[in-house]
C-alpha cells in the first residue's frame, strides 16, 4: 500500500473537487482525480471522506500495476513516485513506457530524466504537471532539497 506520504502527495497534485469536472484529457472526473465510468454518477458530488475512499480503490488497482510492471527492487519512496507517476498517466501508459524499460534494465538513474518526457498536454508543456513530475522526481530520488516539492514539507527553523 502506498505511503501516507505518498497519498498525501497525490491527493495534493491532484485537487480535491467536490463536483464532477472535465480534465484536460476530456475525462468525466471527480474527488481526487477519480475518472468516472460512463454508468458512474454523484448528482450531490462527494465529499473530501468519500473522494479519499474512491482514489484509495483507484490507488489499489494502479499499485498491482506497478508492482507486476515493475521487476527491480523498490524503495518505498521509489514505489510513492511510481505510483504517483502511473497513476497520473494511467498503467497503460506506464506499461509502455520508455521509463519503465530503463528501470527494469536497472537504470535508476534515467527515472528522473525519463518522468520530465511526461509534462506535455496536448504537445505544449504544462507548468502543474512539470512541477508534479520534478516532485516525483526528488520523491524517486530521495531528495529534499527541490524546490516546492510537495513530497516534502520545508521543515520551520
Amino acid at each position: 500500500m502506498i505511503s501516507e506520504k505518498g497519498l498525501k502527495a497525490i491527493k495534493t497534485f491532484e485537487g480535491y473537487s467536490p463536483l464532477e469536472y472535465t480534465c484536460v484529457a476530456g475525462k468525466r472526473t471527480i474527488g481526487f482525480g477519480h475518472v468516472l465510468k460512463p454508468n458512474e454518477s454523484y448528482v450531490c458530488g462527494v465529499s473530501e471522506e468519500q473522494a479519499e475512499e474512491l482514489l484509495i480503490q483507484d490507488l489499489k488497482t494502479v499499485e498491482t500495476a506497478v508492482d507486476m510492471l515493475v521487476k527491480v527492487p523498490l524503495k518505498e519512496y521509489q514505489r510513492d513516485a511510481l505510483v504517483s507517476f502511473a497513476y497520473n498517466i494511467g498503467a497503460y501508459a506506464f506499461q509502455r513506457s520508455t521509463l519503465l524499460k530503463e528501470l527494469n534494465a536497472g537504470n535508476y538513474e534515467q527515472v528522473p530524466k525519463q518522468l520530465m518526457r511526461w509534462i506535455y498536454v496536448n504537445g505544449k508543456p504544462c507548468y502543474g504537471l512539470s512541477r508534479r513530475r520534478q516532485a516525483e522526481a526528488a520523491l524517486f530520488e530521495n531528495k529534499r532539497e527541490r524546490k516546492r516539492s510537495f513530497f516534502y514539507e520545508r521543515k520551520k527553523k
